[in-house]
């Protein structure tokens, strides 16, 4: 029901930038066929894409990704609806991976499962190309994507783990701190952060849910 209902959802149809940034591509000749720039939920197909991009931005800093490609295989499989990737000319910049999760806050357990028909969403992982950062393009992303998720009929939250020094990138986008939050990777400690999506009248008038 989820899926039928997103698929209808204003967020999903191609999203066109008036000043689309240039990014280098194989697919530049056909450029004039590609739209600018296109906000779509991802796919099987695109998880190659997704943890070429992960891999690059998470190993090189904490030399752990959030994900595995299994694990990318297994949650655009099982819950696409929850992911939003940014294209632009045909070519992934950055995408959000989410999966389901019915409990308060978040345990060990929510880094691998979906939990179908919850009213919170898990965000596992937030990831902006190389060539593609200090632009502000993740703010932007998140941004559209917790707009999507208002009009998810059901979902009442988003919630994420990060490290201390992305606290202000998430407080700004909305969320607020729910404190130390009981998993860890690697040793790496980190802060739960959750963002209602519920009662955001303005929010849901504005967007054309």
């Amino acid at each position: 029901i989820m899926a039928q209902q997103v698929s209808s959802s204003p967020f999903l149809k191609p999203f066109f930038l008036k000043t689309p940034v240039r990014v280098v591509s194989p697919l530049q000749q056909r450029r004039h066929t590609l739209p600018a720039s296109e906000f779509r939920n991802l796919t099987p197909q695109d998880a190659i894409s997704v943890f070429e991009i992960e891999r690059e931005a998470f190993v090189s800093v904490s030399g752990e990704c959030p994900l595995t490609l299994d694990e990318v295989l297994n949650f655009l499989g099982q819950c696409p609806e929850l992911s939003l990737g940014w294209f632009e000319e045909g070519q992934l910049v950055a995408f959000i991976i989410g999966s389901g999760w019915d409990k308060d806050r978040l345990s060990q357990e929510a880094m691998t499962q979906h939990v179908p028909g919850a009213n919170a969403v898990h965000i596992h992982v937030l990831s902006v190309h190389r060539h593609c950062r200090q632009q502000g393009k993740g703010s932007i992303l998140l941004w559209r994507y917790l707009q999507y998720l208002r009009c998810v009929p059901g979902l009442r939250r988003a919630l994420l783990i990060c490290e201390d020094f992305l606290l202000p990138f998430y407080l700004k986008a909305g969320f607020k701190q729910k404190g130390p939050s009981a998993i860890s990777v690697s040793n790496m400690q980190f802060q739960e952060m959750e963002c209602t999506l519920s009662g955001q009248a303005y929010a849901r008038r504005n967007s054309g849910c």
